[in-house]
Parts: structure tokens; sequence; C-alpha cells
């Protein structure tokens, strides 16, 4: 029963950076909740690709879109800096706002109010029927591409 929890949970993690990624417009090369072979872990990934010309904002809503997605999925409003599996996410978005936000406390809190963001916007009816699809398609297949992330967004959220 874990496992199927840690596979449901670890799903809806990559959709919701898998969605925000196209949303964005990035490219998801592939997102994949593939089993890790040492230790039989599971885990996830969405590698995204993204054009010189993106937002700063954008990487940053992105990384936290997996927290914030899976979040909304086990309805417990965690802060994504205290959650372990979470921390290489916050990590990412911690550097990725530096070159916004110089000062530590002001960096913090302009993360936070991201994250408020992104829950808001996650949990519309669009954008959540985007982020179960993905998931689906994920419990499916384990690894998916681009074209078929883009096809099922496509259904609930017009895109760039």
């Amino acid at each position: 029963m874990e496992d199927d929890d840690n596979t449901l949970n670890t799903a809806y993690h990559e959709a919701g950076h898998s969605v925000t990624a196209v949303a964005e417009g990035g490219v998801v090369r592939y997102a994949t909740i593939a089993p890790e072979s040492e230790r039989g872990l599971l885990f996830g990934e969405a590698k995204v690709e993204w054009s010189s010309r993106i937002p700063i904002q954008s990487l940053i809503a992105t990384t936290l879109a997996g927290p914030v997605a899976e979040m909304i999925y086990r309805s417990e409003p965690l802060h994504p800096g205290f959650v372990a599996e979470w921390k290489s996410d916050w990590e990412i978005a911690w550097t990725q706002a530096e070159p916004l936000i110089a000062d530590h406390r002001k960096r913090l809190l302009y993360l936070e109010e991201v994250t408020r963001k992104l829950h808001q916007r996650l949990r519309r009816d669009d954008f959540w029927s985007a982020i179960a699809a993905v998931a689906d398609l994920l419990l499916a297949h384990e690894t998916i591409e681009h074209d078929q992330i883009v096809e099922e967004v496509e259904q609930w959220i017009p895109l760039r």
C-alpha cells in the first residue's frame, strides 16, 4: 500500500512539473516515475529544456510546481522547503531566484508567495484536470515524452 501511495505521489509531483513547464513554454524531453534500480526506491524526474528567452519566474514556477501538485494531491498544505523529498526542488528554486533577489529573507518570502500563487493556479479545474491526465499517463507508461504531455494538456489549457 505504501508503495502505491509513493507511486501516486510521484506521478502527481512529476505531472505538476510537466504541465507547468509546457504551460510556461518549456519542452519536456521526458517525465518519468521509473523505479530506481539501487535500493528499489521510486523516483521521478522531468527533464525540461527552455529557450534562452524564458523568464526566470517561469523556471521557478516549474521547479516548485512538482511539490505544489503533490501537496494538493495529498491534501497536505506543507512548506516545500521542509519536506525531505522536495529538498532538491526547493534548493533549485532558491538558486534560480538568487539573481532576482539577493537578500535571503526577501527571497524566502518571494518563494513562499510563488508557492501560494502556484497552489491557487494548479487547483483550478483546468490545471488540475491536465495534471491528473498527465499523472495517469505516467502511471500507465512510467516514462512519457513532450508530445504525449502536450496532447493531454491542450485538452484543458490553451498553450502559447
